[in-house]
């Protein structure tokens, strides 16, 4: 049976409103952030969702613990859904890394990974959901990287088209894993 799966962004984090490049950091949501995660709460707590699997970057986490806090919906952690690790640049100008974006594709960041072992990281992911999660809906809190995994594994696109369309939240995107 197919998955449905909800994909959600953290929220906004005080890096984010900063300009920093966080990666594989841990960041902190900022007051707007927060906010969103209630919004985000409110939108999916009654949309039949199965199980949260949420990135364990800390943010992922805020994101996740406030949006279900009084819920019983389980939320399950995977280092898989993180972002792309910017090695040595984590931490760093978000405008000067995303400059350099397209070069990052197929060959890693300094003591970091590639764009595209990051993708393969969310497919190996996704690999493991069937049989336990068959028939079910779930709520996916990632960063770019799980939301690119999620575009090349499901709906087949590729990493050379996803660099060149802006990125703009949206209150979730939908996908199914047949």
């Amino acid at each position: 049976m197919p998955i449905d799966i909800v994909f959600e962004t953290h929220s906004t984090s005080e890096d984010n409103e900063r300009g920093i490049a966080t990666g594989w950091l841990p960041g902190r949501l900022s007051a707007l952030g927060r906010d969103q995660a209630r919004d985000l709460g409110r939108r999916r707590r009654d949309d039949d969702i199965a199980a949260v699997l949420c990135s364990d970057l800390a943010r992922a986490v805020e994101t996740a613990s406030i949006a279900l806090s009084g819920s019983s919906i389980p939320l399950l952690l995977d280092w898989r859904l993180r972002e792309c690790d910017y090695g040595d640049r984590n931490g760093t100008s978000a405008a000067a890394l995303h400059r350099d974006l397209r070069r990052h594709l197929g060959e890693p960041h300094p003591g970091g990974e590639s764009w595209q072992q990051a993708v393969e990281r969310v497919g190996r992911m996704l690999s493991d959901l069937p049989p336990r999660w068959d028939g079910c809906r779930l709520l996916l809190i990632g960063h770019r990287a799980t939301h690119w995994g999620l575009e090349v594994a499901l709906s087949g696109a590729s990493l050379e088209d996803l660099v060149e369309v802006p990125f703009h939240w949206r209150p979730g995107w939908l996908y199914r894993m047949p």
